[in-house]
C-alpha cells in the first residue's frame, strides 16, 4: 500500500517542504535558503531565521503540494522536525504542522533532525542495495556524529564532537580568512589551488574512542594568521592545510569504526558530507563502499524529513499534538 507523507523542516535557516511517497520517491522537495539574509553576519543570525521561516513557510507548503500533485486529503501523515535545531526555527514548522494535522485529521510525527540526514540515503536510487550493519557519519553545520546502525532506526552512538562540529569550524576558520559565508564550500573551493602540506596543523586523533575535537585547530589556525601577520593571505595555501586537517580526522575515525563493527558501508550524511576532498578521499582510504547523497540533499531539506517519517509510520509510530521542540534533541534507536 502506498504512503504518502508530507514534511516539514525549519531546524535552522532553510525552509523546506516535500511530499514522499514509500520512503524512496521524491514526489516535491521545495526549499527555501536564508543563505544571503545571514550572510552579512558571517553566521545564522536565530531571530532573524524564526521570523523569515514565518514569511514564507506557507508558501513553501503550498507549492510542495501543487508540484507533487498530490490532494491534501489523501495524505497518510505529516511530519516535522522536532530538533535538534534553533528553538524559535524549530516552533514555527511544529506550530504549523499541527494545524496541518489537525485540519487534515492524519497523523503527525516529530522527526529528529539527525535521523533525516541519514535517511536521504535512501532517497538515492542505491538504497535499494543497502545492508546493515552501517557506519554513519554525520557532518554539518552543528553536528559530527558517528552512529553504527544495526537495524532501520536503531542506532549506537559511537562518538560525536566536544567542542566545535566541523561545519562550525569551516564557517569560523572562513570568517577569519575572509571568505563568504558559508564557510564550508568557500574553503573547499580555495583549497582546491593550495597545498595540504603548507602549514602542519594539528589533528586531533589521539583521544580513545570515536569522539571529534576541531576546537584546537580552529585556535592554530588563527594562531598561524597572527603569526604571519600579513594583509596578503596565503588564503588557498590556508585553506588546503585546514582542510586536511579536519578530513584526515573525519576519515581516520570513521574508517577504524567500520572496521571494529564490521560494517559492509560507510554512509556520510549532513552539509559537510558534500566536501570534495571529504568524499573522494574517504572512498580511497577503505574497501568499504562508500555513498552519499546527491548534493541538493547533502543540506537541510524535507525529504530527508519525509523519508525517516516514512519509516517510524511503518514501524507504527504516531504522535500527537502535543508534540513539542526539542532543540537538544539526542537520536537514539
Amino acid at each position: 500500500m502506498t504512503t504518502r507523507i508530507l514534511a516539514i523542516e525549519t531546524s535552522c535557516d532553510e525552509t523546506g517542504a516535500a511530499v514522499i511517497e514509500d520512503g524512496r520517491r521524491i514526489l516535491s522537495n521545495v526549499v527555501a535558503s536564508q543563505e544571503a539574509i545571514h550572510a552579512k553576519y558571517g553566521g545564522v543570525f536565530p531571530e532573524v531565521a524564526s521570523r523569515r521561516h514565518i514569511e514564507v513557510i506557507y508558501p513553501i507548503i503550498e507549492e510542495a503540494l501543487t508540484q507533487s500533485k498530490v490532494d491534501p486529503q489523501t495524505l497518510d501523515a505529516v511530519a516535522v522536525t522536532r530538533g535538534p535545531g534553533l528553538v524559535g526555527s524549530l516552533l514555527v514548522g511544529v506550530n504549523v504542522a499541527k494545524g496541518l494535522a489537525l485540519g487534515l485529521n492524519k497523523p503527525l510525527l516529530g522527526i529528529n533532525h539527525i535521523e533525516g540526514h541519514i535517511y536521504a540515503q535512501w532517497l538515492t536510487e542505491s538504497a535499494a542495495e543497502i545492508e546493515f550493519p552501517i557506519v554513519v557519519l554525520v557532518v554539518s553545520g552543528g553536528h559530527t556524529e558517528l552512529y553504527l546502525m544495526t537495524d532501520h532506526l536503531t542506532y549506537q552512538n559511537l562518538g560525536g564532537t566536544l567542542d566545535d562540529a566541523a561545519g562550525e569550524a569551516y564557517d569560523k576558520v572562513g570568517r577569519v580568512l575572509k571568505l563568504p559565508y558559508p564557510g564550508g564550500p568557500a574553503i573547499d573551493k580555495a583549497a582546491q589551488s593550495g597545498r595540504a602540506a603548507a602549514f602542519n596543523f594539528p589533528r586531533a586523533v589521539r583521544r580513545e574512542g570515536y569522539d571529534f575535537s576541531f576546537s584546537g585547530l580552529k585556535t592554530a589556525v588563527l594562531r598561524e594568521i597572527q603569526r604571519l601577520n600579513t594583509d596578503d593571505l596565503p588564503i588557498h595555501d590556508l585553506s588546503a592545510s585546514f582542510q586536511a586537517a579536519v578530513v584526515d580526522v573525519l576519515i581516520e575515525k570513521t574508517v577504524a569504526a567500520a572496521e571494529e563493527f564490521g560494517a559492509r558501508a560507510i554512509h556520510l550524511a549532513g552539509g559537510v558530507s558534500a566536501n570534495s576532498q571529504l568524499r573522494r578521499q574517504l572512498g580511497d582510504a577503505t574497501s568499504r563502499e562508500v555513498r552519499f547523497p546527491p548534493l541538493v540533499l547533502c543540506t537541510d531539506n524535507a525529504a530527508m524529513i519525509g523519508a525517516a517519517a516514512h519509516f517510524r509510520f511503518q514501524a507504527g509510530h504516531r504522535g500527537t499534538l502535543r508534540l513539542d521542540v526539542e532543540p537538544g534533541l539526542r537520536l537514539a534507536g
